[in-house]
């Protein structure tokens, strides 16, 4: 770093107040820099200065001792397990030498990084915001996790039996592996089971019963995936007395989850018709393709560790994006930043993933193919489909994928006043004027006109007496 970047970066600093999430400010090298020090290390890295005030104004601190500071930082670097190995600078700043110094994100198996007299249980932290938190012993397992393969899913389910898998999807598999390899079923087809890691004894494994399974939920109840429609821009609004427009709890094999998780997004969101010169093309505001895609990620390489059994993945969807969160952050190599990228790949569950690429989806179709190609087919569809790129959220117990709604074209329709307020009806229990308005985007006249136009034909019904201030439209379910 130069004085130039120096200069810059602190003016930022005191332009917004406060601390970043790369970069901490101290006036000295007291025992609290350890903290610093293990949070960049089990993070992304970051920037430690060292030698300005710590308030908003971040002035340097008279006559401070850089040489000094550097020696004392050295000997806190020496404190933690593994030690730390920042790249140090002695840079001038109005009138004095400040201390910067840049610490690197540890690889994968050397996390994490913890204060060594306070234990890795006690003296790991990361960093949030503006501060350093202490990491739960649930994140610290996560990472210790990395140094190896994790091979939760080839525990046996011991309250189960083969008979708790899908008759059709193991009869399927089997002859498909049959094929490829006869020396292994050669002994009989309780070993073959065995060495497909199908059973473990005379159990089904996790991986079999999670991907073959006619209910998994028998035993796991809550590996399942959440789907849920919010009134609004964030679960705030909820909280606050508004009710959820849909909601769903998925349940059965990895298979039937992806499906029925993509239809409920279809079944939640627009499709406007974009007209060409000669052509009418149906633009979805979030291709199904990339949600498919989303959530056959998240259901694969979440973390199915016993700690992590009881949290389902998550489909909240808003009126301005799509989010699905799984447990567990991205594991291995990959990082948000090497999403994607040629060559870059990582399994937590290879069993899981192994099954998925020989199992049909319900409708045909493999459910994954294990080839790296998940994450530029959902940036491909989106580019296809008008919408920015997805944003992503990793964090070592969660990850999230975030599809950004899609901008209406300015040739793009939705059909008439009544088209629209009638699909809107279809995609949730019921609605009020004010909501339909924001939904679709028409007048309050428009949507009232086409409320009254469909009660008279009997497809909707109003929940109220006629004036009430309560009043909210539903659908005639026949």
């Amino acid at each position: 770093m130069n004085e130039n970047e120096l200069a810059t970066l602190i003016a930022n600093l005191r332009l917004i107040g406060t601390d970043e999430q790369s970069v901490e400010v101290k006036s000295g090298v007291g025992k609290s820099v350890r903290e610093s020090l293990s949070a960049f290390s089990n993070g992304d890295g970051g920037l430690l200065l060292l030698g300005l005030t710590e308030d908003l104004a971040f002035q340097p601190i008279e006559r401070f001792d850089s040489r000094r500071a550097q020696d004392q930082l050295e000997q806190r670097c020496q404190q933690l397990t593994p030690p730390v190995r920042p790249t140090i600078d002695l840079i001038p700043f109005e009138g004095e030498v400040i201390l910067a110094a840049k610490i690197e994100a540890l690889p994968s198996r050397d996390k994490p990084c913890y204060v060594t007299d306070q234990g890795k249980y006690g003296g790991s932290y990361v960093r949030t915001g503006d501060g350093d938190l202490r990491l739960t012993n649930y994140e610290i397992d996560r990472l210790v996790e990395e140094h190896a393969q994790p091979k939760w899913d080839e525990e046996a389910v011991v309250e189960a039996g083969v008979d708790d898998l899908g008759d059709a999807q193991l009869s399927s598999f089997l002859s498909l592996q049959e094929k490829r390899r006869p020396k292994t079923f050669a002994e009989g087809r309780d070993l073959a089971l065995k060495r497909l890691r199908i059973t473990k004894g005379s159990n089904p494994t996790l991986a079999a019963l999670l991907v073959m399974g006619e209910y998994p939920q028998e035993f796991y109840p809550r590996l399942t995936a959440t789907f849920a429609l919010f009134p609004g821009t964030d679960k705030a609004e909820v909280a606050t007395g508004h009710r959820l427009l849909d909601s769903q709890t998925i349940t059965g094999s990895i298979p039937e989850i992806v499906q029925a998780g993509v239809a409920a997004v279809e079944r939640n969101m627009r499709t406007g018709a974009l007209i060409g010169d000669v052509f009418r093309t149906d633009v979805p505001d979030y291709p199904p393709v990339a949600v498919r895609e989303a959530l056959v990620n998240a259901l694969m390489h979440r973390d199915y560790s016993p700690a992590s059994l009881g949290a389902p993945v998550q489909i909240n969807m808003f009126v301005d994006r799509l989010e699905i969160t799984s447990p567990g952050g991205l594991y291995g190599g990959v990082s948000v930043r090497t999403l994607g990228a040629p060559g870059v790949s990582s399994t937590r569950n290879q069993r899981i993933t192994t099954f998925l690429e020989d199992i049909p989806l319900p409708g045909g179709g493999a459910v994954a193919e294990n080839r790296g190609t998940g994450i530029p087919t959902i940036q491909r569809s989106l580019a296809d489909a008008l919408m920015p790129p997805p944003t992503y959220l990793n964090r070592i117990d969660s990850f999230t994928i975030t599809f950004h709604r899609r901008r209406v074209a300015s040739t793009e329709s939705y059909g008439t006043a009544r088209d629209q307020v009638l699909a809107h009806l279809e995609s949730c229990v019921s609605a009020s004027t004010t909501e339909t308005v924001h939904a679709t985007g028409l007048s309050r006249s428009a949507v009232q006109k086409a409320l009254n136009e469909l009660i008279a034909e009997g497809r909707v019904e109003r929940t109220e007496p006629t004036r009430s201030p309560r009043q909210r439209y539903r659908l005639v379910r026949r």
